[in-house]
């Protein structure tokens, strides 16, 4: 695979920054964004990056987008550049879904949305339709890889669950090494690895998190009346989301049942209905749904709640993929690896398609719906515009069309 191009800490962040305000519709939307502005627009990355950074973070806790986001950051510039491009993610939801929280915490409901994203969704499924279109041209290069692409698609359209998603990167990632490894061990490579430089960087970075934590604290105990209670509840916060984020396993919506049992049954920290507008919320607004964690903080202690649960969602599965990306660094060049990847990267794409179609019928029906689908994708095939102009305008028309 080429190497990937240099760039800097500020183009990783503002170019992140970007991605996550306009990511709406799930984790396969924010990947697809990712491929058409690093692959397609500024060619930064190859498309192998993002599909062996699904094919990891797809077996691995915490919102698969964010993981794919870290890993990607890691492979241009290391620690600091994952780091940073996850947070440059994350922030544009964040900040929504505090100011929804506050409005919420005011009026009760939110409607102001729903038609916006109605126009949005259906941009959605075509951006996704044609990033997969797009992969497969480049990516699916025999017939063996065509038959794995399209059993993975109808595999996950017909089997819901987590465990499909994982049999599928099981099955391709074997049935590639039977159909691609090659048989002489000197084209074998494994480049050495020492994770004792790689662990020292990471516990710098997770000392330099616990001293802004702390900071944060201070300040708190200073200017707050009923300090003692609100850090019961932090910490509450802190290990309730941190404990679920090393459970979520197969994206945001296999951990809603068990996030609604703890917080709704368990803390009694919101009503169903109170947790239901939640989940519309993660909806709604750009980024994984799993942001949803945000607007619980707000609701159980202000902004600072709201900080607390989004940094101990993310950062723990962060860190897992961080130390799996440098290990997967040292043994690329490997045959064995080789051969996995190229049973996996057609099921990928297969996943993908069957992400559009799984995204679409939550579209609603309807000749406005169609005329956005179409639109967009002859825009984003045949004219390559910008996807970062297309899902604004697309929700833009939502609220005049719905």
């Amino acid at each position: 695979m080429q190497e990937n191009k240099d760039v800097s800490l500020k183009y990783l962040f503002f170019t992140f920054l970007k991605i996550g305000a306009i990511s709406w519709g799930g984790f396969m939307a924010l990947i697809a964004v990712v491929q058409k502005q690093l692959v397609d627009k500024d060619k930064v990355i190859k498309e192998e990056l993002i599909l062996d950074g699904i094919s990891l973070a797809s077996v691995l806790p915490g919102a698969v987008a964010i993981n794919v986001v870290t890993y990607i950051g890691y492979q241009l510039k290391g620690i600091k550049g994952a780091l940073l491009s996850m947070l440059a993610t994350i922030l544009p939801g964040f900040l929504l879904i505090s100011l929804l929280g506050a409005i919420y915490a005011r009026y009760g409901e939110l409607r102001l949305l729903n038609n916006f994203f109605l126009g949005v969704l259906p941009a959605i499924v075509a951006v996704i339709l044609s990033v997969a279109i797009s992969m497969a041209q480049k990516q699916v290069k025999d017939f063996k890889q065509m038959v794995i692409c399209l059993i993975a698609a109808f595999s996950l359209l017909t089997i819901h669950s987590f465990f499909a998603t994982l049999g599928v990167i099981a099955a391709s990632a074997f049935t590639g090494y039977l159909l691609y490894r090659k048989p002489n061990p000197e084209l074998q490579t494994v480049t050495p690895w020492s994770f004792s430089n790689h662990r020292k960087k990471l516990f710098l970075y997770l000392a330099i998190a616990l001293v802004v934590l702390l900071l944060l604290i201070l300040t708190v105990r200073f200017f707050h009346l009923n300090t003692q209670d609100w850090f019961k509840l932090n910490s509450t916060i802190l290990l309730t989301f941190s404990g679920m984020s090393l459970t979520l396993f197969g994206g945001g919506y296999v951990i809603i049942p068990a996030m609604q049992q703890v917080i709704v049954d368990g803390f009694h920290w919101m009503t169903t209905k109170e947790f239901a507008d939640a989940i519309a919320m993660g909806q709604i607004t750009p980024g994984p749904v799993i942001l949803t964690a945000t607007f619980i903080g707000y609701k159980v202690a202000g902004f600072l709640g709201a900080c607390t649960a989004t940094l101990a969602i993310f950062l723990p599965p962060g860190f897992v993929m961080l130390i799996l990306s440098g290990f997967l660094n040292s043994i690329r060049n490997s045959n064995v690896i080789n051969a996995l990847f190229s049973g996996m990267r057609p099921a990928i794409i297969g996943m993908i398609f069957s992400a559009a179609v799984t995204v679409g019928k939550g579209a609603e029906m309807g000749w406005p719906s169609a005329l956005i689908f179409l639109t967009v994708l002859i825009l984003l095939l045949k004219y390559k515009v910008n996807v970062l102009y297309m899902i604004p305008t697309a929700g833009i028309a939502g609220m005049l069309l719905f």
